[in-house]
Order: structure tokens, then sequence, then C-alpha cells
């Protein structure tokens, strides 16, 4: 019998300067399912709901609080979703910061903080002349969701500037020194693509590594499509900034949609294994 799957689009709000990578991806992945024999319906973050959506199979881009929302009630009635909404949540900084240290994963010095506290940067135990300011739940939507700030008026300007548009937590994290790597990745495949976003140095480091604590992070998570961002320090040691949930995979994107819906197949036979 062919698999019937659901594909989730993510809402453009969601994808900032990244709307047509992120339609192409999510439509190359159905494209490859469909090429191994399954059948695929789209639905867009933004307007599934528990009633309109029946499929117990799903690949999803949604990111948004109530998209995610929506796909934990269909997936607590037994659905299988790649990634989980709540693998998606845990990707929210406020969740992230905690998860991943506590995993061992080498990160930042992070604080979570209510952007209507007043908070004083330098109070919260940071040294460094320059502070990270970052939204708490979703990636960025808004250029000034994360933002470098030098001073401690800017640092307060950008939590007001949060509380003003009912962001109600913000992350504030180290600057590290170092090249920026940017990576995309499939759990259960051969799929780890990397490249320096930017970086004067160029620092060698242990690709493996990276390799390695990327998969770590991804676990800890919950995700199985997923990408990130690292800093290489002048030293050649790696620390995760950020993990994404099924980024758009734009420089691999044949690649990866092939190895996408490889694994969502082989998911979904499982699952209908399991529940014959």
């Amino acid at each position: 019998m062919k698999l019937r799957l659901a594909g989730i689009r993510r809402k453009s709000e969601f994808s900032p300067n990244h709307v047509v990578n992120d339609s192409l991806i999510i439509q190359r992945a159905g494209e490859a399912l469909a090429e191994l024999g399954a059948e695929v319906v789209y639905y867009d973050e933004g307007t599934v709901t528990p009633d309109a959506l029946r499929e117990n199979l799903i690949f999803s881009m949604a990111q948004g609080p109530t998209g995610s929302g929506t796909l934990m009630k269909i997936e607590d009635r037994g659905a299988m979703i790649i990634n989980s909404p709540r693998a998606v949540m845990n990707c929210y900084r406020t969740n992230m910061v905690k998860l991943l240290p506590e995993a061992g994963v080498p990160f930042p010095k992070s604080v979570v903080v209510s952007t209507d506290a007043g908070v004083n940067p330098r109070g919260a135990g940071f040294t460094s002349s320059r502070i990270w300011i970052k939204r708490g739940d979703v990636h960025a939507v808004h250029k000034e969701d994360v933002t470098l700030a030098s001073t401690d008026d800017e640092e307060l300007t950008l939590l007001k500037e949060f509380y003003a548009r009912e962001i109600s937590q913000a992350i504030l994290q180290e600057d590290l020194e170092g090249d920026t790597v940017k990576f995309y990745a499939v759990r259960e495949s051969d799929l780890f693509h990397w490249y320096y976003l930017n970086g004067e140095r160029r620092t060698p480091f242990a690709v493996e590594r990276l390799r390695e604590v990327a998969s770590v992070a991804a676990e800890t998570l919950g995700l199985y499509i997923y990408g990130g961002d690292a800093i290489i320090g002048p030293d050649g040691a790696i620390s995760i900034i950020d993990i994404n949930d099924w980024p758009s995979f734009a420089p691999v994107r044949d690649e990866a949609s092939r190895e996408i819906a490889k694994l969502i197949l082989r998911k979904a036979q499982l699952y209908m294994k399991n529940h014959a």
C-alpha cells in the first residue's frame, strides 16, 4: 500500500530572508518521497488544525509556537512527526541554552532574562565588552532579534524593544572570539556539510569533532533534520552557538532532500510496522 504523508510548510514570518529556500527544501523532499513511492499532501503551518490534518505520517518545518502547539496535539494522538514539535520547541533559546550545556555540548555562557526586568548585563557576570542579545523563543524574525551590543544603553534598549514586541524573555550571551562555521546534517545519514560563514583566520579545526558535538546537540534536542552555527576559537576549540530545526540546506539542497526523504520513509515504514 502506498504511504500517504503530510508535509507542513513553514510560515513565511519564520523564514526571514529564506522564504524561497525554505519552500524549496520541503518541496524537494516531498518530490524525493514521491520518487520513492509515497504520496505527499501539503499543509501550511498557519492554517493547520488537528481536525483538518488527519494523516499520521508527517514531516514538518513548522516553527512558531502556535503551529508547534497544534502539532503536539496531533503527535499526542499517536502521529509520527519529523521533526517532532517538541524538538522544535527545544530549539527555542530559553530551552536550548539549558539543555545543551547539561548534555556537555560546548556552549557560550548564556543567561535567560525577562525583558521587563531592566537587567544590567554586567551584573549577570559578563566581563566581555560586547554581549549578544537574542530573543528567547523562535529564531530571528527581525534583524534586531540577534544583536551584538557594546554598551549598557544598547543592551537595555534592545531588551525594552523586545518587551514592546511582546517577547517576554531574552538571552544574554557572551561573544566568543573566532571564526563562524555553518553546518547542515541529517541524522542516520552521511550528510554533514559545513563552511566558513565568516572568518579571516580560517582557523584549522577537527571536522569530526564538530560533527560529533553537532550530533550530540541534535540528539539532546530530539532533532533528525538540523543545522547550526559554531565558533572556531583561535586554538581550534569548537563551541556550538545555535542549532536550527530543519534549515534550508541551500548549498546542498539536492543531496539533502534525498537523504531527508530516505530518513522520513524509513521512520514511516517503521511506524506502520509497529502500528500494524
